[in-house]
């Protein structure tokens, strides 16, 4: 590989070039299918699956955020219109009342069921289908450790012994 501060050369252009053209030309398409269909953003989708699999509970706004990797203020944008929309609720945490839960409503899990197969026939058709099954496992492993290595913290950014 290149020293860093170096420009990237041959192979290394090419896959991060069409890592960022493939990750976006996906997110739109399937950000588009969505909208079109059932009136969601992708991240809106993403907001009402993790809150699905939460169950009754909810789950705490903070933990969302960080799930659906957005800054606090984006997320409660997201859950404002989601909450207008009468698809989620918030409720105060019953074991801190600092704390906010975010839950699915009826109608909520109802979006989301309808939203899941338009999403899914998404996935396969732009994702899935244009790679045989080897791709898909050595794709898996790559992306696997590209999101292991984003998800240390840098040694920069850790506080001070002291």
């Amino acid at each position: 590989m290149s020293a860093p501060g170096q420009w990237l050369q041959g192979g290394e252009a090419v896959a991060w070039r069409s890592f960022i053209t493939a990750a976006g030309r996906l997110l739109q398409r399937l950000d588009g299918e969505l909208a079109a269909s059932c009136r969601l953003s992708l991240a809106e989708y993403e907001i009402l699956v993790l809150l699905n699999e939460a169950g009754d509970w909810g789950m705490r706004m903070t933990a969302l955020a960080g799930a659906v990797l957005m800054s606090p203020s984006g997320l409660t944008r997201r859950v404002d219109r989601l909450v207008a929309d009468g698809l989620v609720e918030r409720r105060t945490c019953p074991t801190d009342r600092r704390g906010v839960l975010g839950v699915l409503t009826p109608a909520g899990r109802a979006r989301l069921e309808a939203a899941a197969p338009i999403h899914v026939a998404g996935v396969r058709r732009w994702f899935l289908d244009p790679l045989d099954d080897r791709q898909l496992e050595v794709l898996a492993e790559a992306l696997a450790k590209v999101a292991d290595r984003t998800a240390e913290v840098p040694a920069d950014a850790r506080p001070a012994d002291g």
